[in-house]
Formats: C-alpha cells, structure tokens, sequence
C-alpha cells in the first residue's frame, strides 16, 4: 500500500528535488485522486489542488533564496524567507578605477570573488538543501572576455583584470551622439537619443579606440547581470531585462541587424549575433541546470539549486517594491492597476520605472521595453545619471564639511545630522522646505538622462555667498535634494503626458533612509511615497529571482505580490504646493538660461575661428 501510495503522489505531483523518507510517509486511505491529508514525521499537512500540482519540500522545513546585488562600489547578499524577509545580509566593497576622466572600469573577477565572498557569509550554518534558488541584480556595464572567457583589457594600460567598462563611465559620449544622429528606427525604443550609458556606443568606443588590445581579442560581451548568471550556470542565455534596455533588443523579433550594420558593427552580427547573445529569456527563468559544481564551490551552495535569470539592480529595487498590497494605507493606487504606480530606486544614480499594458512612448526617457522586468507588460525608464553621489558631492566639496565631521560622532550619518540642523534652523511654524527659497540648484552634474537626454548638461548653484558656514553647507545640501526631486517631477511629467496614470511612488534603495530625501520627494510631485518594509528591496527583488526561478511559486506577479510588503506612507504636506510651483518654475528657467549661455558661447568660439 506505501509503495502503490508513493508512486501515486510522484506520478501525481511534481517532486521539487524533494527528499521524503518512507518511514516519514504515512498515508491515509487510497482514493483515485491525491490524498488531501498526509503526514510528516508527526505534522499533518492538507494539501489542495488537483493530480500535476507542485509538492514543496518547504512543507518540511524553512526554505530560503538568495539575493545578490552587485550595486556601484560593493556586492552585497541577502537571506530570504519564502515571505519576503531578511534573515541575514552581507556586504563587500568592490575596486572602482579612472584610468582617465570619464573612464571608470571594474574588474570581473574580483567581482565574481566578492559575490562569493557574501553568499556563503549569509548561508552560514544553514542547511544548503533549504536554499531554494539565488538570483543576480547588477549594474548594466559592459564585461569583456575572449574565446577561452578570459577578461580583456578595457583601457589603453592593458591591465586584463580591469575588463569592465561601467554604467557611469562617459567615454562614449562623442559615438552616442553619431549614434543619435543616424536616427535609426532602434532609438524610438531608448527616448530618441542613444546614452553613452548604453551598450552600442561603449562597443563603439572600444572597436574605434582599442582595435587590436580589445576588439580583436573579445568574442564575449555581457552586461554585468548577465556575466554573473553565466559564472553560476554555465548558460549563455541572456535576459531580456539587460539586452532590451541596454542593447536595443526587441522581442518577439530580436536584433536589428541593420541597426548594427549601420553604426560600424556588423562584426557583432556574425554567426547569429553570438558576441552579444541570441538566446533570451524573462526575468527570474531557470537557467540551465542551476549551479554548475564549480559556481556551487565556489558559492558554498548546492550543484543544481535553482538560478534564476538576472536583471539590472535598479529593476530589482522594481521588483521589491512595486507589487506590494497596499490593501488597508489608503493610497489612491489602491484598487487600481499596477500601472498606476511609479518604482523609484535611488542610490548612487536613481531610476524611474513605470509600467504599462500597451508601449507608451516618452521623449527623453528609455523604453517602452517588454518583459524587460514584469514579463508581457512594457516598462519605461527614467533616471537621474548621480543622487546620491551628487549629494555626496556637494556635502563633501564644501569648507564647512571638516566642521561637519567634528560636529558629527563617528558612530552618527552625517545626513541626518544635517536634516536635525535644518529643522533647527527653521522656525517652529515654518516648514524646512521653505529654507531653499533663494537657494537653487540644477543637478545635472554628470548630464541629463531623462527626461531632456542630454549628456552635454552641467551643475548649476544659483544664490552663493561669501559665507562658508555650516548653515551654509546645510542649505546647499537641502537646495540639491530640492533639485533632485524636481528633476524625479520633471520625468513625472513627461511620462503622464504620454499617458501614465502615476497616483503612487514606491521608493526603495539607500536614498530612502534619508528622511528628507523622501519627504521632499513627496512635497514636489505631490504624490504619496511608499517605503517598503524590507529597506533593502533590492536584495528582495533579487531574491524573487531565485523563488520564481525554483517553481515553487507561480508567476513572477505572485511572488512580488507575497515578497514585497509596505512599510511606511510618507504624504506630501500639501500646503507647499505653491512653493514647489515657484521653485520648479525657476528649475526650468535654469536648463534654459544653461542652453543660452552655451548658445552665446559656441558662437562666440565661431566668430574666434573665423577671425
């Protein structure tokens, strides 16, 4: 009877790498369908559904995924609970080089090392069979590897291990611009203007620059994500999240041939585009058979534990955030599509995701892709090219910033020291933001991504003084957040006026601790922020990879709607409404006045040459 019982529920239900004793096993009476009640050891456990549904070996024990994030300056790892929560999180810094301005390159190996280094600091004392799947978010920069996949030097030093060109690195700004130009049909899919953040002119730059040390000797180009998923699975398979968005890849028709042929790289065509990828798949797919040995070795995990495919970081934070049930906060997004939400993840740089049900096309901001982080809807990106890099910036360029760092304990965030000192410095009936009322930034630092697409756009401080002080320092920082949240209603409106219904933020990434980051965020678009439970979403996001790539979930929606929890609703104080209005009236004067003064310039250097 045991036997007969045993065959019935494997033939029944697919075992998912289930490990069940017979003696644990013990079976109520035969009927011709599955048995609805079964026992473990001594727990009795009712399973619903009919013969072809999934049996979980978590029935028997805790399970785990695990996330890897492989974010600007570290790799960090995360254990997480079929539930969506942190059980341990690691972290490790990673090499950044600027062999030259606007050059910044990493190195793949040491990156795979760290990646290492933290999965099996979080799995430490855990039993591997519960770790169910892993999945991979990183920046969208460009890794190059010759036949046997050794690194290629990326920079004229010839040094092999710094094969990694990153998202941030500028070099390519003069091929994106002779890309844009070309006008072919491929950038109606990017905003209408090829970034130097993109793929083809970084390729560009390389074969026109490094022909013999570089391209001549590379026959593999990955995005970052899409390296780490073939470093733990062997798969050349890529996501459809890093070539739609970075490489102008379009599914269900593929590469453009054409488009690469007319910008200088036909090479990349040959034998079915194999530099560059011809296998796709969603986000959170299966790849390959899951860990290779050597990945599992070298990752402390099991050979076979599920790998799913890989998505850009900020995609991650996408994924954290936005399929929270917001049943019960009383946001206006509430029984409303996910369409109408916006996923805003801010770190080093801040991306703008909005999804949609049909392609919306918005001047100035990438998109609309499909399947490029929630599969069959299409998905438009914004961004701002440096936040929290920018903010760092100002803070630490400023005289007053060594009187910070006294003032400030080393134990305290220099941040929320300064947002204690604005409040100080405001009356007690007037609101901190009012303090930036002569004080105003344009923080295109490192050029505009969206939604204006112009790389070629500088920082901009109006209302300076002689004054050094730390009040000084404070307001410069509250003017540059003020901008940086302008800029996010400035992406806001150019995507609603393509035809996104945005009611809600959802916000997640290390810009989202920073109290005033957010608040200011919700007092110049006038919309509600969303934190989400689990700060660091991202790590969540990646680790939905691995629980849609195990299967013991369903869809991917399912498991974003049960691994991404609200945390906390900021408002927006509505009574500043007319003072965001005034300030974001001088924030479009300052891009204009920007374009005259560079107008009057270039003919001032014209009438020079032509003396």
């Amino acid at each position: 009877m045991c036997i007969i019982y045993l065959v019935a529920i494997c033939n029944g239900y697919r075992l998912h790498n289930a490990h069940v004793r017979l003696f644990d096993l013990f079976l109520v009476p035969f009927s011709k369908r599955v048995p609805s009640v079964f026992h473990l050891g001594r727990k009795q456990v009712s399973i619903t559904g009919q013969p072809g549904g999934v049996f979980h070996p978590s029935l028997m024990a805790e399970v785990f995924y695990v996330g890897v994030d492989v974010g600007t300056t570290s790799v960090r790892a995360a254990l997480v609970t079929r539930e969506g929560h942190l059980k341990t999180a690691a972290q490790e810094p990673i090499s950044i080089w600027e062999p030259h301005t606007d050059h910044y390159v990493q190195s793949s190996s040491e990156i795979w090392q760290k990646c290492c280094a933290v999965v099996k600091e979080v799995t430490r004392g855990v039993n591997k069979k519960q770790v169910r799947g892993i999945g991979f978010d990183a920046t969208c920069s460009l890794v190059v590897l010759d036949q046997s996949f050794q690194p290629v030097a990326v920079n004229q030093d010839g040094n092999k291990q710094r094969n990694v060109v990153m998202w941030m690195d500028h070099r390519a700004a003069e091929q994106a611009a002779r890309i844009t130009s070309a006008s072919h049909s491929v950038l109606s899919r990017v905003g209408g203007v090829m970034s130097p953040e993109m793929q083809p002119p970084k390729l560009l730059w390389l074969k026109e620059n490094l022909r013999e040390s570089c391209w001549n000797k590379a026959a593999h180009f990955f995005d970052l994500p899409d390296f780490l998923s073939w470093k733990a699975t062997g798969s050349l398979t890529r996501s459809l999240c890093t070539l739609v968005c970075k490489w102008t890849y379009c599914p269900p028709e593929g590469w453009d041939g054409s488009f690469w042929t007319s910008i200088g790289l036909e090479d990349l065509t040959e034998n079915n585009f194999s530099k560059i990828g011809n296998t796709t798949c969603s986000p959170g797919s299966p790849l390959g058979d899951g860990l290779t040995q050597e990945a599992a070795a070298d990752l402390g995990l099991n050979p076979g534990t599920s790998v799913g495919a890989s998505i850009i970081d900020a995609h991650a934070g996408g994924l954290g955030v936005i399929g929270a049930d917001v049943k019960g906060f009383q946001l206006p997004c509430e029984d409303q599509p996910i369409t109408t939400r916006m996923a805003m993840i801010c770190g080093t740089s801040s991306c703008h995701m909005a999804i949609s049900e049909q392609p919306l096309f918005v001047p100035g901001v990438w998109g609309p892709y499909l399947s490029a982080m929630v599969p069959d809807v299409w998905l438009n990106e914004g961004g701002q090219s440096v936040t929290g890099r920018l903010i760092e910036h100002v803070v630490k360029g400023h005289a007053a910033y060594a009187q910070l760092q006294e003032k400030v304990r080393q134990s305290d965030d220099m941040y929320s020291y300064l947002n204690s000192h604005l409040r100080l410095m405001a009356s007690s009936c007037s609101a901190v933001d009012l303090l930036g009322s002569s004080l105003h930034v344009w923080p295109d630092f490192h050029g505009n991504r969206s939604p204006l697409a112009d790389p070629t756009l500088k920082g901009m401080v109006v209302g300076l003084s002689l004054s050094q002080t730390l009040d000084d320092l404070a307001l410069l920082y509250l003017a540059t957040i003020q901008a940086l949240a302008l800029g996010t209603l400035h992406i806001l409106e150019a995507m609603k006026e393509a035809g996104h219904d945005i009611k809600t933020i959802f916000l997640c990434g290390g810009l989202s601790k920073n109290s005033l980051f957010v608040q200011t965020h919700a007092n110049a678009t006038g919309l509600p922020v969303v934190l989400p439970e689990q700060t660091e979403a991202v790590l969540v996001g990646a680790a939905v990879l691995g629980a849609c790539a195990s299967q013991d979930h369903g869809t991917i929606q399912e498991v974003m709607a049960k691994m991404a929890k609200v945390g906390k609703v900021v408002e927006p104080d509505h009574s500043l409404q007319r003072f965001y209005q005034r300030k974001y009236k001088v924030f479009q004067c300052l891009v204009d006045h920007q374009r005259e003064y560079q107008a009057l310039m270039s003919t001032s250097e014209t009438e020079c040459h032509s003396g």
